[in-house]
Order: structure tokens, then C-alpha cells, then sequence
């Protein structure tokens, strides 16, 4: 399959910088910058949650998607909508989405 020239131009272009485990100590060091990257800790690590059960059924996206009965692009928007914060998804839809991935969904408030 062809790669468009926006993947070309993605390829080309994307160069992340190197990060050390000293680099983000030192980060941390800084009081504001532990505050703001302690703040997004639970909204990761729902994510997290979801990315490791996908992780550990050795699923993509798109074998989710087909047994949710949805679309990959839909799956992809509903792993990045815990992290953006722009959509939160309905009970039914985490529960369909850790079934498929072969897991029980349970909340619980701590």
C-alpha cells in the first residue's frame, strides 16, 4: 500500500528528542512541573488500563474494533478521548470494549 504524502512528510519530519530517565528527574525536581505531571495521573492511568488489557489479549485496534462491532477509528478515538479529556465514553461502551479484549469491566470509588 502507498503511503500518502502526509506519512512521507510525517516520516521526514518527526524527530523525537532523546529522554533520559535523568532528564525527567530533573524536570520532576521542579516543584510546578511534579504538581502539573502528579495532576494527569489518573486521567493516564484509565488509559493505561485500557492499553494494557488490549496489550495483554495481543489485540490491535482493529480486532477490538471487529469484536465490538465497531470501526478501528472508532476505537482509536475512544482510547485517546481518557486522555484529551473531549469525549467521555459510556459505561457500555468500556464494558464492550474489555470484553472484547477478554476482561471484566468493574468500577470502583476509593
Amino acid at each position: 500500500m502507498a503511503k500518502t504524502r502526509m506519512q512521507r512528510e510525517m516520516e521526514r519530519t518527526y524527530n523525537p528528542v532523546p529522554h533520559t530517565k535523568e532528564d525527567t528527574a530533573r524536570l520532576l525536581s521542579n516543584p510546578k512541573v511534579k504538581a502539573a505531571y502528579d495532576a494527569l495521573e489518573p486521567k493516564y492511568s484509565e488509559l493505561e488500563v485500557l492499553l494494557l488489557a488490549r496489550k495483554e489479549a495481543g489485540l490491535t485496534q482493529g480486532q477490538i474494533a471487529e469484536r465490538m462491532g465497531t470501526t478501528a477509528s472508532a476505537v482509536a478515538r475512544l482510547e485517546a478521548s481518557l486522555a484529551s479529556e473531549k469525549h467521555s465514553p459510556s459505561v457500555a461502551t468500556l464494558r464492550k470494549y474489555v470484553t472484547a479484549c477478554g476482561k471484566t469491566l468493574r468500577i470502583s470509588v476509593v
